[in-house]
């Protein structure tokens, strides 16, 4: 991604997680789809009540593992090998640790966890099921994106996108088997998602020591060094705690619609099925940029990365206008996969959401690309300022909007959100940009 058209290089960086995310999604979405209309409304809203919960904690998680691989991304783009794979050793200790600390204290605080958000009665039981499989599960997390994001460090993001595809593909398989013809339940939902998730990090690691050997370290190369892993803490956790802190704000948002009730909380779960969907092309764009900046400050292209981002929003720009194209018109057909046509008022309050955070995706769209690329250039302190900004917006329509405007306020979350963390991105890669100008003038 040094060399080359930006655009077509970012393109074909980001088209692989693009449909690795989009397919990831479409099986969220089936897996949501048969939870509503096979077991009920109910069951459907006890799979959501949490979803803010998993935000946090497996943002925290992915972020991390995102920001691991920003050194060895700058390492590769160096051209230096064995700093690059010392780099891979270290993120994998600290990997384990991650691994086993936040599955043990997620497990032990889940009921409390779920009371937190006040999560209705009703779906309580169900709810718990769901949300302790997931949290099961979070090992197989932490390992397929780590180990996608060393893949995708080297430049290649078509093979984790492959191995998304067999995830997808299994995890419907099992849905089917497990919740229709075993009449698991939402039990079943969380079993599909932990194995199917457990399965994609196995083969993540397979394909490295089979096909990608380079990244394998050798001797000295696997040894503690306190410094990498300063510099890769500094890297994955204040990503981490980006997407932790912007979780915050949504676990207030949601603790506020679950308090509106089940139907509320069905709406909230099936729209953000759908949003999930479409928003998750603007954050694999913002995947490719961290990639993009990352080889490009290694190899001290800063003349590109200007150029970089201007082409990201191009393709961000373009992507929206199809979006509304799709949401405006058939919003509530696309809510119609998750309840029955007779449940008017969750297909009417889901749509709306969509409609509302649809006119808002460009400033989304900014938000990904900027906060992604300054983590790529390796200021990822810097980033995580933009996460408070969230938490603070969508805190804020928690305690005033949504008491005020009931769903409307939930529906005007997002958009309130992106719009605070756009103005802190906006200048700070400004002021950024020349600051690199200033530090390495020898490069044009």
């Amino acid at each position: 991604m040094t060399v080359g058209s930006p655009t077509r290089g970012i393109l074909r960086f980001a088209l692989p997680l693009i449909l690795g995310y989009i397919l990831q999604q479409m099986y969220q979405i089936i897996d949501a789809a048969i939870v509503g209309r096979w077991i009920g409304v109910n069951a459907l809203a006890a799979v959501g009540a949490s979803a803010s919960v998993m935000f946090l904690v497996m943002g925290f998680c992915n972020g991390s593992c995102a920001g691991f691989a920003i050194p060895i991304a700058q390492a590769f783009g160096a051209k230096d090998f064995p700093k690059m794979r010392a780099y891979v050793a270290n993120a994998m200790r600290i990997a384990v640790v991650f691994a086993v600390v936040i599955t043990f204290l997620s497990c032990i605080f889940c009921s409390k966890i779920l009371a937190i958000v006040n999560t209705p009665h009703d779906i309580f039981s169900d709810a718990w099921i769901f949300l302790f499989l997931q949290f099961l599960a979070i090992p197989f997390t932490i390992a397929y994106n780590l180990f996608a994001g060393f893949i995708r460090a080297l430049g290649n993001s078509k093979q984790p996108f492959y191995f998304l595809i067999f995830s997808s593909l299994l995890n419907i398989l099992l849905d089917v088997i497990l919740i229709l013809w075993l009449g698991m339940g939402v039990m079943g939902a969380g079993v599909a998602t932990l194995l199917s998730q457990g399965f994609s990090s196995l083969l993540c690691w397979l394909y490295i020591r089979r096909e990608m050997k380079m990244l394998i370290p050798q001797g000295d190369e696997r040894r503690y060094d306190n410094k990498k892993i300063s510099i890769l803490l500094n890297n994955g956790v204040p990503m981490g705690l980006q997407f932790s802190i912007t979780g915050v704000g949504i676990i207030m948002l949601q603790s506020a619609n679950n308090a509106l009730g089940t139907i509320y909380v069905a709406s909230f779960t099936a729209a953000m099925r759908i949003k999930y969907l479409f928003t998750c092309v603007f954050e694999n764009i913002g995947v490719a940029m961290a990639t993009y900046c990352g080889q490009n400050i290694g190899a001290h292209e800063i003349g590109r990365i200007r150029l970089g981002i201007f082409s990201a929003i191009k393709i961000m720009v373009v992507y929206f206008v199809l979006t509304v194209l799709i949401i405006y018109p058939f919003a509530d057909e696309m809510m119609m996969l998750f309840v029955d046509s007779c449940e008017q008022a969750v297909i009417d309050n889901a749509a709306l959401f969509m409609r509302i955070a649809n006119y808002f995706y460009p400033a989304l769209g900014l938000l990904t690309i900027l906060r992604y690329s300054i983590q790529g250039l390796g200021y990822s302190n810097l980033s995580m300022l933009s996460g408070v900004m969230e938490m603070m917006a969508r805190c804020g329509v928690s305690l005033w909007l949504v008491p005020a405007l009931a769903f409307m306020g939930v529906c005007l979350g997002d958009p309130v959100a992106w719009l605070a963390a756009d103005s802190f991105l906006i200048p700070a890669i400004v002021i950024l940009l020349r600051h690199l100008r200033k530090a390495v003038p020898q490069v044009a």
